[in-house]
């Protein structure tokens, strides 16, 4: 199920709050665990069977490092685990069953068909075709990636003795499972979210900012991103580009991407608010930074600040040696990269950043670069970023190539075909094309937006939404762009 569908938005969010405002709260955790299950089950019921593994395992293991800490497991809460303990060998064990079942479980889903496959290609280039092993096809789950690291942060968090463990095993699964960000984010810390389960606040301010959340997001979603995803669609599977279309098919996706993860996350912000959750804001205008260091303070922030935490700093992030630095930002980057999907196209973008970032270290903040205008340098940052999108769109390695080849006039191409042409430049798609980078550089982001709602900003999101419920029924089924990770 998509927040995108009519179902969605005239079925099952009508229920959900119906039951969200008419439930004692004592009800609230199991019906919406059920409802998010629901939701998430909707395409293929096995899928939460996984999610339900998944889910108990790290509740057991969270009970599990209580009780072998010699905590009482007794009272309403159970205890936190002390910061300045060492932990024991049956607690680092706890932990490590945590780690392993949830790696093991997008591993097998995620990458055995990469693994597989790249196995074979090394064996039949060696000549060693005995030694091929068999690809299986395996369907991905939709939200794996997502739904798998905020199950790794709890036992983490729990380990370090910065969140409790939680008791009830009905508030557990609805951390994982809550419908709003269980697909696409943002990756949600159970120690930002442990006490709303528990117990939150509910007020017209907080619900009517949630709609206009939706509201946008929707917006962003159907008005713009949809169209750049026609534009991006055309120039990538064109047979032949000249640079400039080349060019303005990237930007197109560019545009897309940001346009869609953001709308995905605005949804689930304001639908989180509409339940009563306050959800971390996971992007902050990423098209204006000034280099890739301040990108990633701006795109998908919920990932960036969990790799960051539970994985850069723990390799020892910037304490080393100056080398040691460099090795942990790419170490970093290309996990991230191989996060996003089983492809080497993902590895390369994230090598590319972590290049970047390294780059960013050594000049330091006090370089040519940064007494650039910072127009100027926004513009670099973003060309830098466009080029690595390359790689994060094009479906293989060859179709990179040939792309890159296109938009710097190395393919012998002078002019696109008329049938590719008349694609991308309809004067919708180039109406559409001008508003997004409007929106990008000269709009406020909805967070900000929505601080303060007053009667001509809700009539602004009532239009834009009708506007949106409009189009919906002109476009086919299009989910959102990061389903598939």
């Amino acid at each position: 199920m998509v927040f995108s569908s009519h179902f969605f938005i005239f079925y099952f969010l009508p229920v959900v709050l119906l039951l969200n405002y008419s439930l004692p709260f004592r009800l609230l955790s199991l019906t919406l665990t059920l409802l998010s299950y629901a939701f998430y089950g909707w395409l293929n019921p096995a899928w939460v069977l996984l999610m339900l593994l998944s889910s108990y395992i790290d509740y057991f293991c969270g009970i599990g490092l209580v009780k072998f800490g010699g905590l009482p497991l007794g009272g309403a809460d159970l205890p936190l685990l002390p910061k300045d303990q060492p932990r024991n060998r049956w607690q680092k064990l706890t932990l490590a069953v945590s780690m392993v079942t949830n790696l093991s479980i997008i591993g097998f889903f995620k990458y055995y068909d990469f693994g597989a496959t790249t196995i074979n290609a090394l064996a039949r280039a060696f000549g060693w075709g005995s030694a091929e092993i068999g690809v299986l096809h395996i369907a991905l789950p939709i939200g794996i990636s997502f739904y798998t690291f905020q199950s790794m942060s709890y036992a983490i968090d729990v380990y370090r003795g910065e969140a409790r463990a939680m008791k009830n095993p009905i508030d557990f699964q609805l951390f994982v499972a809550l419908f709003p960000h269980q697909i696409a984010g943002p990756i949600i810390r159970y120690r930002t979210v442990a006490e709303q389960i528990r117990s939150r606040s509910f007020s017209y301010e907080k619900f009517a900012r949630g709609v206009s959340f939706f509201c946008l997001g929707m917006a962003k979603k159907i008005i713009l991103a949809n169209p750049m995803g026609d534009i991006t669609d055309a120039a990538f599977t064109a047979s032949s580009l000249s640079w400039f279309d080349a060019w303005y098919g990237l930007f197109a996706y560019a545009f897309q991407i940001y346009f869609d993860f953001s709308a995905y996350s605005d949804m689930a912000v304001g639908l989180g608010l509409m339940l009563g959750f306050c959800f971390m804001k996971n992007f902050d205008d990423p098209y204006r930074a000034v280099n890739i260091t301040d990108f990633w303070r701006r795109w998908h922030i919920s990932l960036s600040t969990w790799l960051r935490d539970y994985l850069y700093i723990p390799l020892g992030g910037n304490q080393g040696s100056k080398g040691r630095t460099y090795a942990n930002l790419m170490t970093v980057m290309l996990l991230g990269g191989l996060w996003h999907g089983a492809s080497w196209n993902f590895v390369v973008w994230g090598g590319i950043h972590g290049l970047m970032l390294s780059l960013d270290r050594i000049r330091g903040r006090d370089g040519f670069y940064d007494r650039l205008p910072t127009p100027l340098r926004v513009l670099i940052t973003f060309l830098v970023v466009n080029i690595s999108w390359v790689f994060f769109r094009a479906e293989t390695f060859g179709q990179t190539l040939e792309y890159l080849a296109s938009l710097f006039s190395l393919s012998n191409v002078e002019k696109s075909t008329g049938a590719v042409s008349a694609l991308l430049y309809t004067p919708y798609h180039v109406l559409m094309f001008v508003s997004c980078a409007v929106t990008v550089w000269f709009l406020p982001q909805v967070w900000d937006f929505t601080q303060r709602i007053t009667p001509s900003k809700a009539a602004a999101c009532l239009v834009l939404f009708m506007a949106s419920v409009a189009l919906l029924w002109t476009q086919s089924l299009n989910p959102f762009l990061y389903f598939q990770f």
